[in-house]
């Protein structure tokens, strides 16, 4: 199946971000449908603050890298597109195509400051993006985010409103991370055609994909949530060596013929 047909309102796929080439073998093999990019993820691996410290260039190079190793579609998660203008957001979209990815999300942010776009930018800055991707010779999924709810910058119903003209822009899917509630995350698949993709991070971690399915949602994407997990069994590990000379969590790792197995399992046959 291929990525656009996996979006489908009511019956969510998780879309599992990964942040390297063995990550996202081990997710595709574990039966993960499609991989994403996460920017925070990426970011970490190469010693770098999230947003804006990472350079379009290494972002789409890195999803590129993901979109070769693995035997499933790849998202790639490229911030505001790395560009304030519109034409630079289309070069990042064309950019993406050639890199082999099968899709990729954009912001509504003026990185790195929290300050959302003006409507009408926005809107024209999605409306770029698309035309970059139906201008590709294979099918290319674009996701417009509505993040100023996150960062405290508008309402809900402001992210409604960019949704639906992102919508009518012709952006595949429809994002608006951390909404609030359930409810809310409803709310914005009623209220656009679209595919919504959600994030399951604070509150919605509470839910299971039943919910989101009976929320509307078409895709459960984990951001840097995963990678975050890794580096906390780091951090607690590395405390109970350097701070308690305690070996013992080390015990819990599974064998590297098990990582290797798992990897070569996910890896592209192309």
């Amino acid at each position: 199946m291929n990525f656009r047909d996996l979006h489908v309102p009511g019956n969510p796929f998780i879309m599992a971000n990964a942040w390297d080439l063995g990550s996202a073998q081990m997710l595709a093999a574990l039966g993960a449908k499609a991989i994403a990019t996460s920017s925070a993820a990426h970011a970490f691996t190469i010693g770098l603050h999230d947003l804006g410290e990472v350079s379009g260039e290494q972002a789409i190079a890195h999803a590129g890298a993901l979109a070769a190793a693995v035997k499933v579609p790849v998202s790639g998660d490229f911030e505001n597109g790395y560009a304030s203008d519109a034409d630079g957001v289309a070069a990042t979209i064309s950019a993406a195509i050639d890199a082999g990815v099968a899709g990729a999300s954009i912001e509504d942010i003026n990185l790195p400051s929290t300050q959302p776009y003006a409507f009408d930018v926005a809107v024209a800055r999605v409306e770029a993006a698309v035309a970059a991707a139906r201008s590709a010779k294979t099918d290319f999924v674009l996701t417009a985010r509505a993040d100023g709810v996150m960062y405290g910058r508008y309402d809900l119903d402001e992210a409604i409103r960019r949704l639906r003209a992102y919508e009518q822009a012709g952006a595949d899917v429809l994002f608006v991370p951390v909404p609030g509630s359930i409810d809310d995350l409803a709310r914005i698949c009623a209220a656009v055609k679209a595919p919504v993709n959600a994030l399951a991070a604070g509150p919605l971690v509470n839910h299971r994909l039943s919910d989101f399915a009976e929320a509307g949602v078409a895709r459960v994407s984990l951001g840097a949530s995963l990678a975050r997990v890794t580096h906390r069994a780091i951090r607690d590990c590395a405390l109970s060596l350097f701070e308690q000379g305690d070996f013992g969590c080390l015990a819990d790792s599974i064998s590297g013929g098990e990582v290797e197995s798992l990897m070569d399992r996910g890896k592209s046959k192309r």
